[in-house]
């Protein structure tokens, strides 16, 4: 499922609620540095020449869509007529997601920086959400980016190496669990932890499964030494690019937050 414009949505997101959309990766294809085996955006496309939106091109969408949402005026996001349904209903949150890791666009921090100042004028009670899978938390420019945000949602799949190159496929090849438990540690606690468990078998025949007690021990190590503000934990929801994998049942997902809530930590479950 690939997003065909700048701007998406609204959309009624299991996590964030009522969420206006932005894609600031490729309309034609996901280009993202992981390749992640429950992609609902699929594998990555092999671009010799990616074509990006600039940051005045997001900013002009962003805006055509929020005079949309909160003033009721007709106008066209990126050819897409809004409705009269979505007439005068503000987001809950702009969220930064679409067709790979948007952390990855060269001018994120200035369409950041733009975007918080759209909210500010149009919808201040909206959050500016980034998900991101902290692979380009080594640049400068994109750690500032996410602290201007109210909620950087940063992926952890698996605690444990094996298992998060075999979910996550990481376009770095050397890239460790480790790596990126050490770039998560630059926050604090401060964001938003986001796990998705799953199992099932590879096409190469390798079981695949980061619920069992030795992923979960892992895990849970990791959670309690960076000390999230809150963990978002999910399930597969919507058509893989590994047709072979298995959703995990509501009950289990609730036996593994037992301990962290347990503990005092924040889970939100969405199964």
């Amino acid at each position: 499922m690939l997003f065909s414009e700048i701007v998406y949505g609204p959309i009624h997101s299991r996590r964030l609620g009522v969420s206006l959309g932005v894609n600031l990766m490729p309309i034609d294809g996901k280009l993202c540095s992981f390749n992640c085996i429950y992609c609902e955006c699929g594998f990555n496309q092999p671009f010799a020449h990616p074509v990006l939106p600039t940051r005045e091109q997001v900013r002009e969408a962003l805006e055509e869509a929020l005079r949309c949402m909160v003033y009721g005026v007709r106008c066209k996001v990126d050819g897409v007529q809004c409705t009269d349904g979505e007439k005068g209903k503000s987001p809950d949150v702009i969220t930064f997601s679409g067709n790979g890791e948007p952390t990855m666009h060269p001018e994120f921090e200035g369409i950041i920086e733009d975007t918080c100042a759209l909210r500010d004028m149009y919808c201040p009670g909206a959050k500016v959400s980034v998900l991101s899978n902290a692979t380009q938390l080594g640049r400068e420019d994109v750690v500032r980016a996410l602290y201007k945000c109210d909620n950087r949602i940063l992926k952890l799949d698996s605690a444990i190496t094996e298992t998060m190159r075999a979910i996550d496929d990481p376009v770095n090849r050397r890239l460790t669990a480790d790596d990126i438990i050490g770039k998560l540690k630059l926050f604090d606690g401060d964001f938003t932890l986001q796990t998705c468990f799953l199992r099932g078998t590879l096409p190469d025949g390798r079981i695949v499964d980061n619920t069992t007690p030795e992923e979960l021990e892992a895990w849970y190590k990791a959670v309690r030494l960076l000390k999230p503000k809150q963990i978002m934990i999910y399930v597969i929801d919507r058509a893989t690019p590994v047709k072979t994998l298995e959703k995990i049942s509501r009950e289990q997902m609730e036996a593994i937050a037992a301990p962290l809530t347990k503990e005092g930590f924040s889970v939100q479950i969405s199964a």
